[in-house]
């Protein structure tokens, strides 16, 4: 198997398959009404709504970079405030993650191995976008975890 389809495998792994560790993140937001996802039930944490789009932003900013945009963080976009609390906001918020998902998996199933591997500016060890990529997978685990926290809490 070649690293980029290893690379996608594990992508798709940390959102929504069946993960080693536990469950993906798509796994940890299934059953979450909109009153628990807005939640906050520990002091200075984010929500599982908040999180949902932060992870959603950052996946759709990673495919942004990948295109060769240079894309600035938008503190805003980044952790979003919800003022709409409906199931059907809700609802969008999930839909956006999931569309941001199959967005970033058509991304890399584009990308050539020489784009993966390829050291930029100087750089020395992984490339930019091996670190965004495994980065993009990593941060789903986190956020995983920490929705699986809040939907204890």
């Amino acid at each position: 198997m070649s690293e980029m389809k290893r690379t996608h495998a594990l992508a798709d792994l940390a959102f929504s398959g069946d993960a080693w560790h536990g469950p993906a993140l798509l796994a940890t937001l299934k059953g979450v009404s909109a009153a628990q996802a807005v939640r906050k039930p520990l002091p200075n944490v984010h929500s599982i709504w908040e999180l949902t789009l932060h992870c959603a932003y950052w996946k759709e900013t990673v495919i942004r970079q990948l295109a060769g945009e240079t894309v600035a963080t938008v503190e805003e976009e980044n952790f979003p405030t919800v003022k709409d609390h409906s199931e059907a906001a809700w609802k969008a918020a999930q839909v956006r993650l999931a569309e941001s998902h199959r967005s970033l998996l058509e991304a890399i199933a584009r990308m050539r191995v020489e784009e993966l591997e390829t050291e930029k500016d100087g750089e020395s060890g992984a490339s930019r976008n091996y670190v965004r990529l495994h980065g993009i997978i990593h941060h789903d685990l986190y956020h995983a975890g920490q929705i699986a926290l809040l939907k204890k809490a």
